[in-house]
């Protein structure tokens, strides 16, 4: 970053940051978009007036077409910047309507989430994509688990400090304690269940994905996403499976059951199954 959030105004909006109790990756976040507004006036953001950051936003909204989350991502920074570390009065700011995409996520079926998480050969990784699909982690859980969290009496997962920071228990998948277990016999990694090269540190998420990558590939299965993929086939398969939808947002550490309910779709080959109340009465 230029001279503009060098220094001391770096270090009290870091320090309001971790006051709040921001995640280490909403810290970057937010110093990256501090960032971005400090190259965008070649400016201290400290010399910047409300219509400069303003326009700055704007600018990101219509000439970036920078995304809708990530402008909310740089307007929420220079909140905090302006309003909690400078002690500025509130930026009023409304960022013009644009509709959200409702993509669904990309749903693959049980028996092609079971070529996907085989498709290692590697006991570690194997065990690695079990536990996000088994388990519906998200991949940053995955890399944070810990030996102790393995609950296998309750056949439970603690998660802690999931997204949002919250802890909270999820299911843990019979053949994943299978797999965990034929690893744990080799390797017993004392801090973290899946280290990094350096055994006192998780493997990174993007080792994670890099894995993940390698086993869609060797399983040869089409039309996947990334490895978030596995979470979402695991939620749309329990609700296939007839689980209710708060047991389901509890497991998946869900805020809002909004969040949850996107999982309330069908997949393609479960409506080719489906029989329509006439004809079963027609066929009666």
């Amino acid at each position: 970053m230029t001279a503009p959030v060098k220094s001391p105004l770096r270090q009290k909006m870091l320090t309001v940051m971790r006051v709040r109790d921001l995640s280490s990756k909403t810290e970057e976040s937010y110093l990256h978009a501090v960032e971005q507004l400090a190259a965008y006036y070649h400016r201290s953001p400290a010399e910047l007036s409300r219509e400069e950051v303003v326009g700055f936003l704007e600018d990101c909204v219509t000439n970036r077409k920078l995304a809708r989350s990530t402008v909310n991502v740089y307007f929420s920074a220079c909140r905090l910047l302006y309003e909690q570390v400078l002690g500025r009065e509130p930026l009023s700011f409304k960022l013009p309507c644009r509709g959200r995409p409702r993509n669904r996520p990309q749903i693959l079926s049980p028996e092609e989430c079971f070529r996907i998480v085989n498709g290692v050969d590697n006991l570690k990784h194997r065990a690695l994509l079990y536990m996000v699909y088994g388990s519906g982690l998200r991949v940053s859980e995955a890399v944070h688990l810990e030996p102790k969290h393995i609950e296998s009496d309750r056949m439970m997962v603690f998660v802690k400090s999931g997204k949002g920071k919250k802890d909270r228990y999820t299911l843990l998948a019979q053949s994943a304690l299978e797999a965990l277990r034929e690893y744990w016999r080799l390797f017993r990694p004392p801090i973290w269940l899946f280290p990094g090269n350096d055994p006192r540190r998780p493997m990174t998420t993007n080792c994670a994905l890099q894995i993940y990558n390698h086993a869609v590939r060797a399983s040869k299965v089409r039309r996947v996403g990334g490895i978030h993929t596995l979470r979402h086939c695991f939620a749309t398969h329990h609700i296939e499976n007839g689980m209710d939808i708060c047991t389901l947002q509890r497991l998946l550490g869900h805020s809002s059951i909004l969040t949850t309910i996107r999982y309330m779709h069908v997949r393609q080959e479960r409506q080719n199954q489906i029989v329509s109340p006439l004809d079963r009465l027609t066929s009666a």
